[in-house]
């Protein structure tokens, strides 16, 4: 990686082995182009396609319950894989071009910070595009987080390079946070109202700023130094309404946080630079940086919805502005590490989801979107769908085992069943573990279990219902996870007792059913998820145990040091 200096003055820092000192620099394509992920995903479709044959065959029909749940379960699930891999093959698009290096060149006088002495203070360096001076309003929203976290937050945030002004958006109204936003020298704002939650939020800082352009970090992602210095830049061309970063995790240390990361890391690393290609990469909340003319074109942030990223940003291509993404990490943040955490930041984003669908229909006449970002959209509005067929496909086999009802036709052979379900779900595995680094069995066990999560969400768009705004760094007093998967442990027992009879009958019989196997694989996997609550739980316990010991210990230290009264029981008189 090229390095510019002038005396101490540094534009770019040396890449070392941490993410959360500074980002990687190898371009975002270079993964994408890679020819044995070219020909992994060829296959992959080949064999979605010859599954989908295969599955609608009428020679191969079995009895209409269990066979019409898998071919409605497995329609979702194909159409999604389809329009996924397209969207990976599109994603060697590199997005830094001549407009953006060229600006990104001269984003500094160079002779303006020697002469002001400020050579060793990147965050005084004034920014220029088009030699013309440009200011950055830097937003981090709080909301009930520690200030350990916050104080990570502000301070990366106030020290990032170049020239830029850093304000504390506290929706929980914290005298401490106002205290800690004036130590570190970022200023403070705090709203009288919540209404419209974040959205809300920064749409009342909005009011009080006059940035050119203002980034947003939730206050659980810490920037890195380069934030401005990679991003700024892409504004030289005027039609660009925002630049969106990844969201880089760095708290994968038990089951919940990894099958939550990992579950983001192909859309991240693939699939957004796929939507480059069809301008629809959308916002996600953080590590992202707006225009502020076209944020004011459609009236602010959007905040009639939790999920205030997706919609701002199919109302911003909807008025023909431009959005890049960049796979670059510029800020390290937290994933859910609880059952509860996972399941409120699910039901949030699935909720967003399928308000899109059912209010703003990307494919309806109305929406002034190309057919590409017709086509993204709806697998963005139908994504969590997906996350609904787990429930169809895991009672297919106890459909067989208590009533002897099979999906596909008696006389198939299992081997022939599983050469062309390995060709759809074998390569789907294999293009993930290539993506991936290694198969990711948390993956796999969040995406079976989460289906009470996606069902709610699905009511609550329907109906209209509120959902309560919950962030994932809050440190309130945690929840049983228990109290969030009532479906999933009923479930569980469900299918351990179907795995019982299920091995009865095959027993009797002499023979393994696949329904057993598939029953038992799906019992394992939940099974699996209870067991990570159940330890959870006990983590839970002890941890509240040992902060009431902690509140304890003083007052009976304080207690057993207080002087006896004369006078009062047991004193001398």
């Amino acid at each position: 990686m090229s390095e510019t200096t002038f005396g101490r003055l540094v534009f770019e820092p040396r890449p070392t082995d941490d993410p959360r000192t500074t980002p990687a620099r190898t371009p975002e394509n270079e993964a994408a182009q890679s020819p044995s992920l070219m020909l992994l995903v060829l296959v992959a479709s080949a064999g979605i396609v010859m599954y989908a044959v295969f599955l609608l065959n009428p020679v191969n029909r079995g009895d209409w319950l269990p066979f019409g749940l898998v071919v409605g379960a497995e329609a979702i699930l194909v159409g999604q894989a389809l329009l996924s891999m397209w969207t990976i093959l599109s994603s060697g698009h590199n997005p830094r071009g001549f407009a953006f290096h060229h600006a990104q060149d001269g984003l500094y006088d160079v002779a303006d910070i020697l002469r002001q002495r400020i050579d060793d203070t990147p965050s005084l360096w004034r920014m220029y595009l088009r030699e013309r001076p440009v200011t950055v309003d830097v937003f981090i929203t709080t909301y009930g987080e520690d200030l350990r976290t916050i104080r990570r937050t502000v301070s990366a945030a106030v020290a990032m390079q170049g020239e830029h002004l850093t304000w504390v958006l506290d929706d929980g109204r914290s005298d401490a946070v106002r205290d800690l936003a004036a130590e570190l020298g970022a200023r403070y704002v705090r709203r009288l109202t919540s209404n419209g939650a974040k959205a809300g939020n920064v749409n009342h800082a909005l009011s009080l700023t006059s940035g050119d352009y203002f980034a947003i970090f939730d206050a659980d992602f810490v920037p890195l130094p380069t934030f401005l210095h990679e991003t700024v830049p892409f504004f030289a061309s005027d039609d660009v309404a925002f630049v969106q970063t990844p969201q880089t995790y760095g708290n994968l240390h038990n089951l919940i946080s990894r099958g939550a990361g990992y579950m983001q890391a192909v859309f991240y690393r693939f699939i957004q630079p796929g939507r480059n290609r069809f301008n629809a990469a959308f916002c996600v909340g953080t590590n992202v940086i707006f225009r502020r003319v076209a944020i004011d074109q459609i009236g602010g942030m959007y905040s009639d919805s939790k999920s205030e990223d997706v919609w701002t940003s199919i109302h911003l291509h909807e008025r023909g502005w431009r959005s890049i993404y960049i796979a670059t990490t510029l800020a390290v943040g937290d994933t859910p590490e609880t059952i509860e955490s996972y399941t409120r930041q699910q039901l949030r984003w699935a909720t967003g989801g399928f308000e899109i669908l059912l209010t703003h229909n990307p494919m309806s006449r109305k929406r002034r979107l190309t057919l590409d970002q017709r086509l993204q959209y709806l697998v963005t509005a139908t994504h969590y769908l997906g996350g609904i067929t787990p429930l169809a496909l895991l009672l297919v086999p106890p459909l067989q085992i208590f009533f002897n009802l099979t999906p596909m036709n008696i006389r198939l052979s299992p081997l022939a069943w599983a050469m062309f379900y390995a060709g759809f779900y074998g390569m789907q595995i294999l293009v993930a573990f290539y993506t991936l680094g290694s198969f990711r069995w948390e993956v796999l066990m969040l995406a079976t279990v989460s289906f009470p999560i996606y069902w709610r969400a699905l009511v609550n768009a329907a109906f209209h219902r509120e959902q309560s705004w919950h962030v994932t760094g809050s440190k309130a007093k945690a929840s049983s996870p228990f109290n969030f998967i009532m479906p999933q442990l009923l479930f569980f027992i469900f299918l351990l007792i179907t795995s019982v009879v299920g091995s009865w009958k095959d027993w009797s019989h002499g023979a393994l059913s696949l329904a057993l196997v598939w029953n038992v694989t799906n019992t394992a996997i939940l099974g699996a998820f209870v067991l990570t609550a159940a330890r959870e739980a006990r983590r839970t316990k002890r941890a509240a145990l040992a902060e009431r010991r902690a509140v304890d210990s003083p007052r009976r230290a304080s207690a057993q040091r207080q002087p006896v009264l004369a006078g009062a029981p047991g004193g001398a008189a």
